[in-house]
């Protein structure tokens, strides 16, 4: 029963380790919005961050969950949310505050009550941030404890960056997260250096709607849509020019959403990675069930921050574990 249901809304700010730069450029620290949902009797939390690459702020995603108060009080249901609001940032904090309010309602775990196995723990990326060969070398020797490393590099001088970061991690295993900072004059050149630096993965090498020249490429290495892929709709055009596809809850509207997507591109066969925003263990905790069918996980979000929540998510030896019921679920 999910009448009556009082929305509580927070924006936190949590300082980033550091920085932590992209081809879009550096931040210093993760803003979330959080939504709480509450009958008097449980509370079900989620987590999201808006994304201005989707065309997201603060405002947009609080406005767009205040809106929602009404159809709550009125009765609105995880499965009429899916048609209440877009798949996006806001709708993702509500679906998974849904499922953890009908965990803690029913006393049942939410993969029981989505049907699917218990989690493990799973290896997951580190992300080794963009910058210069000499500095993102020595960020990958300071990962040495880990078996995946993501790599982000950001168009000119990717080689020698890709270069200086296997000769630094010469046994761990690479993904690459160029995040649409390629283009169709050095694509090639770019991928040769990531085939001759033994990467087992290349993300988003093109601008989302400029990657038709994926569609004849010699694949050297497995190419994964990121910013090219949303939800379900967005996966029938990417047959034929990626491989793989990074399902992220903020993309996707939720975990109910983010489980299809999953099912979808397995049916259409693509790989799937599962990955995350610079969030906190809230954000990473339901991302953890669609984890659980990846090739690659890429959840190390907390791990960029300078502190994570009290009961967040258990980080050991390169490997995350699955949230307990204080944090979510």
């Amino acid at each position: 029963m999910t009448s009556s249901l009082t929305l509580t809304l927070a924006v936190e700010r949590w300082p980033i380790a550091g920085s932590f730069a992209i081809s879009r450029g550096t931040k210093t620290e993760a803003v979330v919005v959080v939504a709480e949902l509450r009958d008097g009797k449980a509370c079900g939390r989620g987590e999201c961050v808006p994304y201005a690459r989707y065309g997201e702020s603060v405002d947009s995603v609080t406005a767009a969950l205040e809106a929602m108060r009404v159809p709550l009080a009125d009765g609105l249901d995880r499965a009429s949310l899916q048609k209440a609001m877009p798949p996006g940032a806001a709708r993702n904090a509500l679906d998974c505050a849904f499922w953890d309010f009908e965990a803690k309602r029913s006393r049942r775990p939410v993969h029981e009550l989505a049907g699917l196995p218990a989690p493990h723990a799973l290896i997951t990326a580190l992300t080794v941030s963009l910058g210069t060969p000499a500095a993102m070398a020595e960020a990958a020797m300071r990962a040495a404890g880990h078996a995946l490393l993501k790599v982000k590099l950001g168009g000119d001088g990717d080689p020698a960056r890709i270069a200086s970061v296997r000769a630094a991690a010469p046994e761990a295993t690479l993904i690459v997260d160029a995040n649409e900072s390629w283009d169709d004059c050095n694509l090639e050149t770019n991928l040769a250096a990531c085939a001759q630096a033994r990467v087992a993965l290349v993300e988003q090498p093109l601008p989302d709607g400029r990657d038709q020249a994926l569609a004849g490429l010699k694949r050297l290495i497995p190419v994964c849509a990121d910013e090219s892929v949303h939800d379900r709709a967005s996966l029938p055009p990417l047959a034929g020019k990626y491989d793989a596809v990074n399902i992220k809850l903020d993309k996707t509207g939720g975990l109910t959403e983010a489980l299809a997507t999953a099912a979808q591109a397995e049916r259409l066969g693509f790989s799937i990675m599962a990955g995350c925003m610079v969030a906190t263990s809230l954000a990473m905790a339901p991302a953890m069930l669609v984890a659980q069918t990846a090739l690659y996980v890429d959840l190390d979000g907390p791990l960029l921050l300078a502190r994570d929540r009290f009961d967040g998510l258990a980080y050991r030896d390169g490997l995350v574990f699955p949230a307990t019921p204080a944090l979510w679920g």
